[in-house]
């Protein structure tokens, strides 16, 4: 049964003007995301994912004070508390717009509303005002992550696995301190909503910061690579003045790990699906 059978009741009251057989289902990491003509509802997929969701309408109202340039969600209302029979969830405003197609990366106002949206997020990232609100990445961010990966991941992976992830994770570690922007954390392809006007692309908004923080715009620019492709992210980096000072470096370094960090998030999420699929090339 999928989970718009599972919670029809819910969302006929939470989506009153959607037909369920028009609703769509988005499956993330975290959560399930049943998208609504105007609102969204998103479903913790684990009891992990379920306690932060208040720390996630907090986050998002922060967002909505931010002048970013671009739509974000806003948050509605919440549910699931314990002591009820309902399940964890929290509704959004839609923001419209839908992902990139791929056959439409080259073209020019792609790159330049891409080197927009990351500049907002850069000057953001020194108003006082966000970064008092904002986590910021510790400076032993990449090195704790290291060493989870090698205590609680190594033991699943092949000898070839463990020696590929020993590479990453040693390259991780050497990477400097850097908190000088709001980062989305996961600004891969399907959270960044694009629509169309007189033939024109233009960036509607931006969809789930779970992972937003203050930190280095490197691991923005390393989703906005893996999404897109290296010539997407070549064209970014030289409109906005990125293609020195250790970035392109920084950008590969990371990129190099995001299947790790899948897993990892995956396993202390008790998320056995994303597990396994971040694993994949290390087995």
């Amino acid at each position: 049964m999928d989970i718009i059978d599972t919670h029809r009741d819910l969302l006929g009251r939470l989506l009153p003007v959607d037909a369920p057989d028009e609703l769509v289902v988005h499956k993330g990491q975290f959560h399930h995301v049943v998208i609504g003509s105007t609102r969204v509802v998103c479903f913790a997929r684990t009891a992990a994912s379920a306690v932060r969701l208040p720390e996630r309408a907090s986050v998002l109202d922060t967002l909505s004070g931010i002048e970013l340039g671009f739509r974000t969600p806003q948050p509605l209302a919440a549910g699931g508390a314990q002591g009820t029979e309902e399940p964890p969830y929290l509704v959004l405003t839609r923001v419209p717009g839908a992902p990139l197609r791929q056959d439409a990366v080259g073209r020019p106002e792609v790159a330049r509303q891409c080197v927009t949206l990351l500049s907002r997020l850069a000057a953001a990232g020194a108003e006082e005002k966000v970064r008092a609100v904002l986590p910021e990445a510790p400076v032993d961010e990449w090195r704790r992550f290291a060493a989870g990966v090698r205590a609680e991941l190594f033991g699943l992976m092949s000898d070839g696995g463990r020696e590929r992830a020993e590479r990453e994770l040693v390259a991780l570690e050497d990477l400097p301190h850097v908190t000088s922007a709001v980062v989305h954390g996961d600004l891969g392809s399907e959270n960044v909503l694009w629509e169309t006007s007189d033939g024109a692309l233009r960036l509607s908004g931006v969809v789930d910061w779970d992972d937003v923080g203050i930190g280095d715009p490197a691991e923005d620019l390393a989703a906005i690579g893996a999404s897109y492709g290296d010539e997407a992210l070549d064209r970014v980096l030289t409109l906005g003045g990125w293609a020195g000072d250790g970035i392109p470096e920084r950008i590969a370094t990371i990129r190099g790990t995001f299947a790790l960090q899948q897993a990892l998030y995956a396993l202390r999420d008790g998320d056995d699906e994303q597990l396994a699929d971040g694993l994949t090339g290390y087995r």
